[in-house]
């Protein structure tokens, strides 16, 4: 139950597609004219059509393959802001180290400042309205934690979009609890960055995940690395066309090729079917903790404005324990922490007492499992005998 952290376990074909290539493949796409590097490239593209019918994007070669989520979002805030330092930037109380890291290192260096919004301290809640009070003449840039990965915490994306379409200011997006769990539309969300890491809600493997770009925002993006692209080799300098411009490097390619087989089975079982199976989950969950007496969650109460992902507290233990005690005993897998979003654990006031223990839900778990987990959680907190392993 940590799979906020990664998703476990992969769909068989998500292995099978990786061990296809090593063993068959195992070339560079772009660097070849033989079939397998052919191959390599045919299914790299593959996957970036796949990409962009999940969210909709306008183009499938504006989604920019990277190795994570954080670099996803380095590259969209930092290459936003650099070609014309000055302005502000606006994110959230809510937000995870990957967008409050690179925005306070722009902070730091001096090339511009940041407005952050409040969030309600039960809900994780923010209210677009603040982020309509924030923007002004000089914002560069809007980044909005889609899911919170402490709480489960679900934003209203649409209605940020709409505000920065008014204003004329780029909104990123960091999807990395919300791509595959929840339906996202670049398009309709007015999302111009949108990030992603590919091991989480799409299943695909770690080293994976991308940044979509809205066509012609890419002529105001700055590129963070140059090198080798496999594409006009005779120049000298980064070339300017996409994907290439932001894709220095031989790609992940076994990575990549997993994560298509990831896509492809989130597609095929649809987000809102797999949204669905969550909310079930979610439902399964609240009910089983909502009467154990020492124990809180937080993040919303109830079901809307959240997916999967719940921090839990029980009086008298720290979180490590708490932890310790779910892995030996019921071999429930947690993560206890701070889960590196400082800011969301001093609004809840979880900060000085070590964080909190997160659970955090996938596609492969069932009812009875987030039964068995609730029931676990009850038993701690009650401090009775352990429960039989289901």
């Amino acid at each position: 139950m940590d799979n906020a952290a990664t998703s476990f376990p992969k769909p068989a074909a998500v292995l099978e597609a990786m061990s296809r290539y090593a063993n068959e493949l195992g070339a560079s796409a772009g660097r070849g004219a033989y079939h397998e590097a052919m191959d390599t490239g045919s299914l790299i593209w593959q996957c970036r059509q796949e990409l962009c019918r999940l969210f909709n994007g306008e183009k499938p070669e504006h989604f920019v393959f990277t190795l994570n989520c954080s670099e996803a979002l380095n590259q969209a805030i930092k290459g936003l802001v650099r070609p014309r330092p000055g302005g502000q930037m606006i994110c959230t109380d809510i937000d995870h180290n990957s967008i409050l890291r690179p925005v306070n290192a722009l902070v730091q260096a001096g090339v511009a400042g940041v407005k952050r919004v409040a969030v309600d301290p039960v809900s994780g809640l923010f209210d677009p309205a603040d982020i309509a009070k924030a923007i002004g003449p000089q914002t560069r840039l809007i980044a909005v934690t889609h899911a919170s990965n402490v709480t489960g915490t679900l934003q209203d994306i649409a209605a940020v979009g709409k505000l920065a379409r008014k204003h004329g200011v780029p909104l990123v997006v960091d999807a990395a609890q919300s791509a595959g769990h929840v339906p996202i539309d670049v398009q309709a969300d007015g999302i111009d960055l949108l990030t992603a890491p590919g091991h989480k809600g799409l299943l695909g493997p770690l080293g994976t995940g991308f940044l979509y770009i809205r066509p012609g925002l890419e002529r105001e993006l700055e590129t963070l690395k140059e090198g080798g692209t496999g594409s006009v080799s005779e120049q000298d300098v980064q070339p300017d066309f996409m994907p290439d411009k932001f894709e220095a490097g031989s790609h992940n390619a076994i990575g990549i090729i997993g994560l298509l087989e990831g896509v492809r089975y989130v597609a095929k079982r649809t987000v809102a079917g797999l949204a669905a199976h969550e909310r079930e989950l979610i439902c399964t969950f609240l009910e089983g903790i909502g009467q154990v007496e020492g124990l809180s969650y937080f993040g919303p109460r109830g079901v809307a404005h959240r997916v999967g992902v719940f921090s839990v507290r029980i009086e008298g233990l720290e979180p490590y324990e708490l932890a310790g005690i779910l892995e030996s005993t019921y071999g429930i897998l947690t993560r206890p922490g701070l889960h590196c979003a400082p800011l969301i654990h001093k609004t809840m006031g979880t900060l000085e007492g070590g964080g909190t223990a997160r659970l955090s839900f996938g596609p492969f778990l069932s009812a009875q499992d987030v039964n068995y987990a609730a029931d676990a959680l009850a038993e701690i907190a009650m401090n009775r005998a352990p429960l039989a392993r289901v």
